[in-house]
């Protein structure tokens, strides 16, 4: 029986997430499998992945077969030069130790590229935020500035409005004023 590693398509339309199966090649994509040994959601950024890697490892070593988007993500989890590490130990080649520290030191350093990307993005995150902040209180100053404009010239209106009354009454008391004299 041919065997792979491969992923089963679950969540809903346009945001997909995957299992990590180990299946018989002839099930189909979403059916049966032998078993489940991790998730895949490419919908975060960076994207999560939870592997059982000493179950993946098992399986490798049986002679399961992970289709190119497991065999990327069994590289990025770092099982792919585990396993790697181990046909080196049972060649003779290195050390059991020596490949501990080799595996424990490619960890960290993906570990430290990992958390370099999450500031990276969050950083980013502040910057557009803080930018459209900015954005936002120049559009609120520069609309309390012409609200205070129209203000200011209604204000101006009204006084002139006021003072021309005032003139317009003066004129019609004068005018009256006159004609009572006349009379």
């Amino acid at each position: 029986m041919a065997v792979k590693i491969r992923l089963a398509r679950h969540g809903k339309k346009n945001h997909a997430f995957f299992h990590i199966v180990v299946a018989d090649v002839r099930a189909p994509r979403d059916g049966r499998f032998i078993e489940q040994i991790g998730s895949y959601n490419p919908n975060t950024n960076p994207a999560t992945i939870n592997l059982k890697g000493d179950r993946a490892l098992y399986w490798l070593n049986c002679g399961a077969q992970p289709t190119d988007t497991c065999r990327r993500i069994l590289s990025y989890e770092g099982i792919l030069l585990k396993k790697h590490l181990e046909g080196g130990v049972k060649k003779g080649a290195i050390t059991a130790e020596v490949a501990e520290q080799r595996f424990n030191a490619w960890k960290a350093e993906k570990d430290n590229k990992l958390s370099a990307k999450k500031l990276g993005i969050k950083e980013a995150k502040k910057a557009v935020a803080k930018e459209l902040l900015s954005a936002e209180a120049k559009v609120n100053q520069e609309r309390a500035e012409a609200i205070s404009k129209r203000k200011a010239e209604e204000a101006l209106a009204a006084q002139e409005a006021a003072a021309a009354a005032a003139a317009e009454a003066a004129a019609q008391e004068a005018t009256e004023g006159e004609v009572k004299t006349e009379e």
